[in-house]
């Protein structure tokens, strides 16, 4: 499995997007945020409010520049059900995001996540920066649903860091202090005149 620091391995799939067969080319998104978002299938129950979620905070990954690149196992056909006849009668506009087919688990092997055994997609995720280098992974057991709320606190975290070379400390999100290695270069006490552990809720 690729980790934190690793360049993400490239690949082009097929896929569907607003409705269209489309390819999707993994090296196309330098410059950008990505979040890889393996799910184990289109109508598990769990990964069905996963993708709806996503969908609604899609603006929200946008606004941080960020794509969203889901991948399952399932055909084309499946992913254009799911968003024509599911997620559109509830969710204005559906998935507007790319659904990656990956039915042989070419790209779950790559990332180290494909089930050979289930022949399927642990549920993870890999969040990737604009120089392709992967700066956060995830990765639950298939009856837990991940927070789409800490997915965009991460990515966040991730690009004030980037921008200010400053550490998020845990719990931390806008307007909340950063803290730096100079913080805690004499005395790790330091920390406590920036950081107090109610700051972390």
């Amino acid at each position: 499995m690729p980790r934190i620091g690793d360049s993400a391995p490239d690949f082009v799939a097929d896929a569907l997007l607003c409705g269209a067969p489309s390819r999707v080319h993994l090296a196309e998104y330098r410059g950008q945020w990505v979040v890889l978002f393996f799910i184990v299938g289109d109508y598990t129950c769990v990964c069905l409010t996963e993708i709806a979620a996503v969908a609604v905070k899609y603006p929200a990954f946008r606004e941080l520049g960020t794509e969203i690149l889901a991948v399952s196992v399932d055909p084309i056909a499946t992913h254009r059900r799911l968003c024509e006849e599911t997620l559109q009668s509830t969710i204005p506009g559906g998935a507007r995001f790319p659904l990656i087919s990956d039915g042989e688990g070419a790209i779950g092997r790559l990332f180290g996540v494909y089930d050979d055994e289930q022949r399927r997609h642990l549920r993870s995720h890999f969040v990737i920066d604009p120089d392709g280098v992967i700066q956060g992974v995830e990765m639950l057991g298939a009856p837990i649903g991940r927070s789409v709320s800490e997915l965009l606190r991460q990515i966040r975290a991730l690009k004030a860091y980037r921008d200010t070379g400053r550490f998020a400390p845990c719990g931390w999100e806008p307007g909340k202090p950063t803290l730096s290695d100079a913080d805690v270069t004499d005395s790790p006490e330091k920390v406590w005149d920036i950081w107090r552990p109610g700051k972390a809720f």
